[in-house]
């Protein structure tokens, strides 16, 4: 073989290998592209539901080519499609960003339940935070998404935390990016305690939401009955005949002031 048959040859490895990168690139895109359109759905029923949205905000990016490499090279891992697809499990990833902690769980729980998303791997650096007092659930989940070589499962990094989380964890990350010394122990005491204290606020406006979330429903009853009660007394000035069914529901109903009483009581619990 010339040297002018081995470049060639060459020149078309490189091509082959380019263009076998740039469909692998493009999966891990059209993933967060699939996961982001899911959330938004999710979102936007949650929202028409139950008038309130779990999810605050989104954050997705892919790894460069060059963040790739180097964590190759890192893990001592040959230089494949393969090493990036079956070794490297953030080339995607998407941060969710909840209000409060319970809404964590639920937009978990909602992802494997409902969105086709199969969870391979689950850490729980809420209930078991890091040393440092990092906080967050990381999921690593296949998501399915179509070619034109057919179905594919692609891996996605899942993070999801609250507010208070992230904004510890990225100012964290500002404060230490790039610092390669030992971190001096205050500097890591003083980051622990900022993140116990963001965990004490995440908590109290957990209860908060909680007890705000009882005086709304009990409200919202109490405004069903009294429009059903208005509603009915229209209907009975009205020529329209309720069926008997509807009309006994009626005569069942407890008036406001009993409904008051009974509210009472059962605050006092009697």
């Amino acid at each position: 073989m010339n040297n002018y048959q081995l470049i060639s040859n060459q020149v078309e490895q490189f091509k082959k290998l380019r263009d076998e990168v740039t469909r692998v690139m493009m999966m891990y895109q059209f993933a967060l592209t699939e996961l982001e359109t899911k959330i938004e759905i999710l979102k936007e029923e949650y929202q028409l539901l139950h008038d309130y949205n779990p999810i605050e905000h989104t954050k997705s990016r892919v790894k460069s080519f060059e963040s790739i490499i180097g964590k190759i090279q890192r893990k001592n891992l040959p230089f494949s499609i393969n090493s990036i697809r079956n070794e490297i499990k953030d080339v995607a990833g998407i941060r969710i960003t909840c209000s409060f902690i319970s809404d964590i769980y639920r937009v978990q729980e909602m992802l494997q339940k409902h969105f086709d998303v199969e969870i391979y791997e689950l850490k729980d650096y809420i209930s078991d935070p890091k040393p440092n007092g990092y906080r967050s659930l990381h999921l690593i989940a296949g998501v399915p998404v179509v070619m034109t070589t057919g179905r594919e499962i692609v891996c996605v990094e899942i993070q999801i935390r609250t507010i208070a989380m992230d904004f510890w964890a990225s100012l964290e990350h500002k404060i230490f990016y790039k610092y390669d010394q030992a971190v001096p122990s205050k500097l890591t005491l003083e980051l622990k305690q900022a993140a116990d204290a963001a965990n004490n606020l995440d908590e109290q406006m957990e209860r908060l939401h909680h007890e705000i979330t009882i005086i709304k429903e009990n409200q919202d009853n109490d405004d069903n009955d009294e429009f059903t009660r208005l509603l009915l007394n229209q209907v009975s000035k009205s020529q329209l005949k309720l069926p008997n069914i509807f009309e006994q529901a009626i005569i069942e109903l407890p008036s406001p002031n009993e409904m008051s009483e009974e509210s009472i009581h059962e605050k006092k619990g009697e």
